[in-house]
């Protein structure tokens, strides 16, 4: 089940090729960064609680945005909380939530979106219903929350019709799909409205982008950074039914291409 956020074969194939796609460059002079988190950065877990951080991963992403000028951003579904316990004491500049938070390592307010009481009724719910399906995990980010099923993929059915009628009774928030996840979130900004934003003000503005990510949830980045003629790949297979102009095999080879950035 997808939630429309993917390209036809033919949108596909209209993507003009960038020198991206045939190899990761040995360096980003003239770009600036922005990477998803799980799937992308980060090996994907079971439950959304065991993600892991690699020894290094860290300080290879300080030194990254160094040498980029600060032109790097984390673009994730996650929370910024979450990510500030994952990464402690970082740097980056940050989007949450799918671009409902936006954090900014050059000052500035961050933008968060704002809560309702009824958020929290259908969080009550989800929790209710979810705690009889073995192997359904609920996540509460905060100002959204996602029902998992990578442990019962057979309930993919019952967990979407469940977060379909939870969702029409929080006005303001919409349905995200993701691999084995469904999410109700703050409507009004996505992955390429953060990125739209980010490279709206310096030192993103000056530099032409390059976009990471591996889910559903990363379309509309990858959209986005086509537009404004950057560079976008796809961490996983090679795939007819995604914008991103090319792929890269897993989250390690990705790490390891950071670390020898930096190197």
């Amino acid at each position: 089940m997808q939630d429309g956020s993917t390209v036809s074969d033919r949108q596909f194939s209209a993507i003009a090729p960038h020198p991206f796609v045939s190899s990761l460059p040995d360096r980003l002079d003239g770009h600036c960064l922005f990477l998803d988190l799980d799937g992308t950065l980060l090996d994907l877990a079971e439950a959304p609680d065991a993600v892991v951080v690699p020894p290094g991963l860290q300080a290879h992403l300080s030194k990254l945005s160094i040498l980029l000028g600060g032109a790097l951003a984390l673009v994730t579904g996650r929370p910024l909380a979450f990510v500030d316990r994952l990464f402690p004491g970082n740097s980056f500049s940050l989007a949450g939530l799918h671009g409902a938070e936006i954090r900014s390592s050059h000052g500035g307010p961050a933008l968060l979106a704002a809560t309702d009481r009824r958020l929290e009724s259908a969080k009550e719910r989800l929790r209710h219903v979810a705690a009889k399906w073995a192997g359904v995990l609920v996540e509460d980010k905060g100002l959204a929350v996602a029902a998992h099923y990578r442990q019962a993929p057979e309930m993919e059915i019952p967990v979407h019709a469940l977060m379909r009628e939870i969702a029409s009774s929080v006005p303001g928030w919409t349905l995200q799909c993701g691999k084995f996840v469904v999410e109700l979130r703050p409507a009004g900004r996505d992955k390429g409205d953060a990125v739209r934003l980010f490279m709206e003000r310096l030192p993103f503005s000056s530099r032409s982008p390059l976009a990471i990510g591996d889910d559903i949830t990363d379309e509309k980045m990858f959209d986005t950074v086509n537009a404004m003629g950057g560079a976008s790949l796809r961490v996983g297979p090679p795939s007819a039914t995604t914008a991103a102009q090319g792929h890269i095999g897993t989250p390690d080879e990705l790490r390891r291409w950071i670390e020898k950035l930096v190197s």
